[in-house]
């Protein structure tokens, strides 16, 4: 009885202090990421070899934003080559007055967000303009360094990443499509980044 208190007291310490370590991080208001994510599309590349999975790159990609939400996946067909989502949030979505007024979520392999109030009431931020300014992002980190920084990215960072929008096919013949766009939303308009290089601050 005794050593399974010390045991649960254990594991909710540790919890306590992932808790602890993934905290929101706060910013006075303001746009803190005034660029566009770029991509410049690649007519051939190489394909890129990764345990079952053959990437085809599309287009290398760049982004600087703020992360809004961030998901661990363990147990749907991507997780082994994807752990991890990342929604991102740019220009007006990297605002802390404009984040104020909206609710983020993520589940699905889906990025969901509503509105607090009535858009056009109570900030000058349409709906085009949320969903051109943010995306919900698969990430296949290149290495394991890229992995850790990717996996202790807290909600409120800003995070760089460079590397390519890449289709996924499976050795069993299941595939999935990046997108290749901005202003798309719905299935299929997730971008899916090799991330070759990853900070954040």
């Amino acid at each position: 009885m005794h050593l399974a208190l010390i045991a649960l007291l254990t594991v909710a310490v540790w919890w306590g202090f992932d808790d602890w370590q993934r905290r929101e991080i706060d910013h006075a208001p303001g746009v803190l990421v005034s660029v566009e994510p770029t991509q410049q599309n690649i007519a051939t590349a190489q394909s890129i070899k990764v345990g079952k999975y053959t990437l085809t790159p599309r287009a290398t990609f760049s982004v600087t934003a703020r992360v809004l939400a961030s998901e661990r996946y363990r147990l749907d067909r991507m997780a082994d080559l994807i752990p991890r989502d990342v929604a991102l949030g740019w220009g007006p979505m990297s605002d802390s007055s404009v984040l104020a007024n909206i609710d983020i979520s993520q589940s699905g392999r889906f990025y969901f967000w509503r509105p607090r109030a009535a858009l056009s009431e109570t900030y000058k931020t349409s709906m085009e303009t949320i969903i051109a300014s943010s995306s919900n992002m698969h990430l296949i980190p290149a290495n394991a360094s890229v992995a850790r920084i990717i996996d202790r990215a807290r909600v409120g960072h800003i995070i760089e990443l460079e590397g390519q929008l890449v289709d996924v096919r499976a050795d069993n013949g299941w595939q999935i499509n990046t997108s290749l766009s901005r202003n798309d939303t719905g299935a299929g308009a997730c971008e899916i980044i090799y991330v070759e290089r990853a900070t954040t601050r």
